[in-house]
This record gives structure tokens, C-alpha cells and sequence, in this order.
């Protein structure tokens, strides 16, 4: 089957799928953000939900607070996830009304 390169700098996955929403096996592009986040919930069909922690300062406070911003993402059938996982992102074009991401690495920690 055949892999296309994304243009960034991720490790492909092993498995290969037909997914035509998959940025290596179908023809899904991928621009904008790259994000790293935790699975919080992979119940839903081909799409799960990442937890990304941030730190945002408040000048009256003149203190730093920690965000905590949930995305939908959706999940190709290559890529394999389970709640608590440590997942790489990248921004796509809208696949529903929420998701606009896709899983394109699974990060080894």
C-alpha cells in the first residue's frame, strides 16, 4: 500500500488502513497547528477527545495559571489509542462540526 509523506517530521505508522480520512493512506492534508496532548476519551467511532495543558500568564496577578483545552480529533484506523496516551496533532480541514484534527504520531513516553 502505498505511504505518503505529510511533510512533517513524525514516524509513520506500521499498520496500513483504508481510511479516506487519514493523512498517510488517504488524501486528508494536514496545515496549520501541531499540538501534543493526553487522550482523554477514545469511546466515540474514529474520533476521540485530547486534553492539551498550557501555561498562561495573568499580568494582575503577575502569575502564570495552567489551561487545560480539549480538542476532538479524529483517529485513523492505522493508528492505534487508548485513554491516556500521549498523542501528536495536526490541524486538517473540518471532518465534522467539531473536529477539525488529526492523530498523525503517537508519542513514545
Amino acid at each position: 500500500m502505498y505511504t505518503r509523506n505529510i511533510g512533517l517530521d513524525v514516524k509513520m505508522p506500521e499498520s496500513e488502513c483504508n481510511d479516506p480520512h487519514c493523512p498517510y493512506h488517504g488524501k486528508l492534508s494536514v496545515r496549520g497547528q501541531v499540538l501534543v496532548g493526553k487522550v482523554v476519551s477514545a469511546n466515540m467511532t474514529k474520533s476521540a477527545v485530547v486534553a492539551r495543558e498550557y501555561q498562561q500568564y495573568i499580568p494582575k496577578y503577575e502569575r502564570k495559571a495552567t489551561k487545560i483545552k480539549k480538542y476532538h480529533v479524529h483517529v485513523p484506523d492505522c493508528i492505534k489509542i487508548k485513554p491516556g496516551d500521549t498523542v501528536r496533532f495536526a490541524e486538517c480541514r473540518k471532518l465534522a462540526k467539531t473536529i477539525s484534527f488529526v492523530i498523525v504520531e503517537k508519542v513514545n513516553q
